[in-house]
């Protein structure tokens, strides 16, 4: 079954679905996959951080959904237009444009080891990919530390994901830590940080005389 809730999305707000949608689905569900959208980066992070802390809910692995045109536009060799076709080149083998994009993909991944979770790398699939690319990609996942499986549900529908299925399963079934990026009690400023220094992976902040200002009024 699949219930859908929708969420306000990442870029304005947490970019998750409602805890309610959740609670209602642990309650009817042996597993429940839950959508932290726009990358590990923004809604995974936002995930942990409010979701996990205002529910108190703790997930048992994460799942991250790769696609090979996806890690190949990451290299910043195409240009890509909104409402315009996907250059040509982006839909062809190129193990080289896959590969200077895959450094994204171990980010996401590192971002989710942060955390304690296990991660499983999903493959979307699409039939302009090729065997080498999606090899290319499992090496990279678990070159990063994550498990890896393809979904071909774009071309065979539920038989197509099986396997992934099973991987997130034995997934959930390795032991693992929860944490958050940062305790409850930190100070706004330990909690930018936190999230500036182990998510983004900045050295370090420095605030201007307007955020200085407005950190105290909101203290």
């Amino acid at each position: 079954a699949c219930l859908m809730h929708a969420g306000p999305f990442g870029n304005i707000a947490h970019g998750n679905s409602s805890i309610l949608a959740d609670q209602i689905a642990l309650r009817t569900s042996e597993f429940v996959v839950t959508e932290a959208g726009f990358g590990a980066d923004l809604g995974f992070e936002k995930f942990v951080d409010i979701k996990c802390r205002t529910s108190g809910l703790k997930p048992d692995a994460a799942m991250i959904v790769a696609t090979v045109r996806g890690l190949k536009s990451h290299s910043g060799k195409f240009k890509i237009v909104t409402g315009r076709p996907l250059p040509e080149a982006l839909l062809v083998e190129d193990l080289g444009s896959l590969r200077a994009g895959a450094e994204n993909l171990a980010k996401m991944v590192s971002i989710v080891a942060g955390t304690g979770l296990p991660a499983v790398v999903a493959v979307n699939r699409f039939p302009t990919d090729s065997d080498r690319e999606i090899d290319e990609i499992r090496k990279i996942a678990r070159d990063a530390g994550a498990d890896a499986e393809v979904s071909e549900a774009f071309t065979k529908g539920g038989e197509g994901v099986k396997e992934l299925a099973r991987a997130v399963v034995k997934a959930t079934e390795k032991k693992s830590t929860f944490k958050m990026y940062y305790e409850s009690g930190a100070s706004l400023k330990e909690k930018i940080e936190a999230v500036a220094t182990k998510v983004y992976g900045a050295a370090g902040v420095d605030y201007t005389p307007l955020a200085e200002e407005k950190l105290a009024q909101f203290t």
